[in-house]
């Protein structure tokens, strides 16, 4: 639980420099830009409220003037000051930063070295020693640099993708939502109007990338799916699903963040997934029919069974019989 504490933690701390760079911009299009729901924001925004100074009385919280069509900050409680790093913070800094930066997609890699540089700068007081920072940047492939200019602008992509489980080469357009990291991997998180669901499209299998002349427009569904699909921490207190996937439904595993623990003599899979609510979890497995069963835990099994049966039982009173 503590690692999806620290997550709402960094993006409440992130919320009030955004909402001063963005004064006046409305609930619906932040959540887009933060990469949540507008209930979600709603929320963030609330909980910001009782977030200030030592003290926390009148003048030390945070006060904003928020509802669905308007967000301002009226008081920062000092958060847009510039930061002052003692050396332990800034080491820490610069080690996740030289970690990121070799992430396809998560930054952009000149200015996160420039960045680095600065840190480093202030670290060594000007003593002119050789810095990390100084060095030239990695040169960002063509297609990830697309990819972040699209999410950027909010424009739709075209996409020429490897999938590696099926082994072919697809082209598909998709709507960006945002770029995620799973197990050391940068995906882009996006409406597929091919698969007409939320996909995730690893970065180092994008062979090729085109920026359209039309905005993105994920339905709004989409951006709950995509909370839904928000947990890719390896966090213990998150409910792990066990799966059975058959052979031919090998390419779950390249669109959600599933992980394979064993293959079968029959050529099936095995593996897990973590999930938020059951409720999701069922309505998500029920969708790939008899090609992803359920080992556990036994409450999802509980949950897909309940659900099959009530599926079942409706065809049978509209008339139709279950095929097999």
């Amino acid at each position: 639980m503590s690692s999806r504490l620290s997550v709402r933690l960094s993006r409440l701390l992130n919320m009030i420099p955004y909402f001063i760079a963005h004064p006046g911009i409305s609930a619906a299009e932040a959540a887009a830009d933060l990469g949540v729901t507008t209930k979600q924001l709603m929320s963030d925004l609330n909980q910001l409220w009782m977030c200030g100074l030592p003290g926390y009385g009148p003048g030390d919280l945070i006060d904003l003037s928020f509802s669905e069509e308007s967000v301002e900050v009226t008081f920062s409680a000092g958060i847009d000051r510039p930061l002052r790093l003692t050396s332990t913070e800034a080491t820490a800094l610069l080690v996740a930063l030289r970690s990121i930066v070799d992430m396809p997609g998560m930054v952009d890699p000149t200015a996160a070295h420039a960045a680095i540089a600065k840190i480093e700068s202030a670290i060594v007081g000007g003593s002119g020693a050789e810095l990390d920072g100084a060095r030239t940047p990695p040169t960002e492939a063509p297609a990830v640099a697309t990819v972040r200019s699209a999410l950027a602008r909010h424009r739709a992509l075209r996409l020429v993708y490897y999938s590696a489980s099926r082994d072919v080469v697809t082209e598909r357009v998709v709507d960006p939502i945002r770029i995620v990291l799973v197990d050391n991997n940068s995906y882009l998180q996006a409406w597929c109007r091919q698969a007409e669901g939320v996909r995730l499209f690893r970065f180092d299998r994008i062979e090729a990338a085109t920026e359209l002349d039309e905005p993105a427009r994920p339905p709004s569904h989409a951006t709950e799916e995509s909370a839904a699909l928000d947990l890719f921490q390896d966090d213990p207190a998150v409910p792990l699903a066990r799966l059975r996937i058959h052979g031919d439904y090998a390419w779950v595993l390249d669109q959600y963040p599933m992980h394979r623990v064993a293959v079968n003599a029959d050529g099936s899979l095995e593996a897990t997934m973590r999930f938020a609510t059951l409720d999701w979890m069922a309505r998500l497995l029920l969708g790939f029919g008899a090609g992803v069963t359920v080992l556990g835990p036994p409450e999802l099994v509980a949950a897909v069974r309940e659900r099959s049966n009530a599926a079942l039982a409706a065809y049978a009173e509209a008339g139709f019989e279950a095929a097999g």
